[in-house]
């Protein structure tokens, strides 16, 4: 099988930058080079600010991008879109762009597969694959970029809740956070990325010290450890207590609110006692709960509550002086929980191998 062609976003700009002053390019051209990525040109033929013999070598040398898609779902008449990538190497991950009346939001993998194992999650049900690197997080974004634009609308906001744990990868969600609120490609302002992490203190408490304004959201789901110790395994080695602890450093040092994220599972995590607990846990913090209506993933023993009992839980958790809303879930009908589009293709193909 030949080699692959290196990705135009994978190559460092000073090496790039090298690349075309040994073709007599002027120092500009990377910066077009860069914008005709973002502005999603399919091909390098498509680069008309660029010199014919430019485009050429260009060709002959990089892959204008290293993810394709393999399959997709749309969901809410059109407004839920979720496509499937797959990596160099074979691996896959799911992306979901959703269109809002004041915004157009893009939740977006760091990671192919879930090490840390929680058993809702459709994520986690297949063997984890690899660790994405900054560019393969960064094409993800360009690609909905250019899916928005064709439809006259912009990316504006990005969540990291896709497929993985962010901050297991912290280096290269990192540098991709930089690359896309850079004002010379997506520039969208980190105050409008969101990055999630079940509990990975360490990496939080690095980046209250990258002076980025992100939103940091907590993948919390329990309020006490003997039960997030089952749904959020990695809390047997970062305690609930101290997860929190953590975070309101990060919320302190940063200004902005922490996001706590809270799927509703009946009967396990949405009675009496856990809004009491959670009322314990964070009053008095700079803290938002977002709940968030369980999506039925199959082979798990959990369901969602009725949307009584989400109401229930919510004014629960409300008396106890939190800040709490529901999050309006998006493309049930779309294989819409994180991981569920990558498992249809999957035993479509185990399948198809059986056969």
């Amino acid at each position: 099988m030949p080699e692959l062609k290196p990705a135009l976003l994978s190559v460092p700009k000073d090496d790039m930058e090298s690349w075309l002053a040994e073709r007599g390019a002027p120092a500009y051209r990377h910066a077009q080079v860069i914008a005709s990525v973002m502005h999603g040109a399919p091909s390098f033929d498509e680069m008309h600010e660029l010199p014919r013999s430019l485009r050429a070598e260009l060709d002959s040398a990089f892959r204008i991008r290293s993810l394709r898609p393999i399959a997709n779902s749309e969901a809410d008449r059109s407004l839920t879109t979720k496509t499937l990538y797959e990596l160099d190497g074979g691996h896959t991950v799911e992306a979901v762009v959703m269109r809002y009346p004041d915004r157009s939001t893009l939740c977006i993998s760091s990671q192919a597969g879930c090490p840390v194992g929680c058993p809702f999650c459709a994520t986690g049900k297949f063997p984890f694959g690899r660790n994405l690197d900054a560019h393969e997080i960064e094409e993800q974004a360009v690609d909905a970029a250019r899916l928005l634009a064709a439809e006259g609308r912009r990316l504006s906001h990005v969540v990291f809740m896709g497929m993985g744990e962010p901050f297991i990868n912290y280096k290269a969600v990192i540098e991709s956070v930089r690359r896309i609120s850079d004002p010379e490609r997506l520039a969208i302002s980190p105050r409008r990325i969101v990055v999630s992490t079940s509990g990975v203190i360490p990496r939080i408490e690095q980046l209250r010290e990258e002076k980025l304004p992100v939103t940091l959201a907590i993948s919390l789901h329990a309020a006490r450890d003997e039960l997030r110790d089952v749904l959020v395994p990695i809390n047997r080695k970062y305690p609930v207590r101290d997860l929190v602890q953590a975070s309101q450093s990060y919320a302190k040092a940063s200004g902005r609110r922490v996001s706590y994220e809270w799927v509703m599972l009946a009967g396990v995590n949405d009675t009496e006692r856990d809004a009491r607990e959670l009322g314990v846990l964070l009053r008095r913090k700079l803290a938002h709960v977002n709940l968030i209506p369980f999506n039925p993933v199959d082979d798990t023993p959990y369901v969602a509550p009725s949307r009584e009992g989400a109401r229930r839980f919510r004014d629960l958790v409300a008396a106890q002086g939190l800040n709490v809303t529901v999050r309006d879930t998006r493309g049930r009908e779309a294989d819409a929980a994180c991981g569920q589009l990558h498992e249809r293709v999957m035993k479509s193909k185990e399948v198809v191998a059986v056969k």
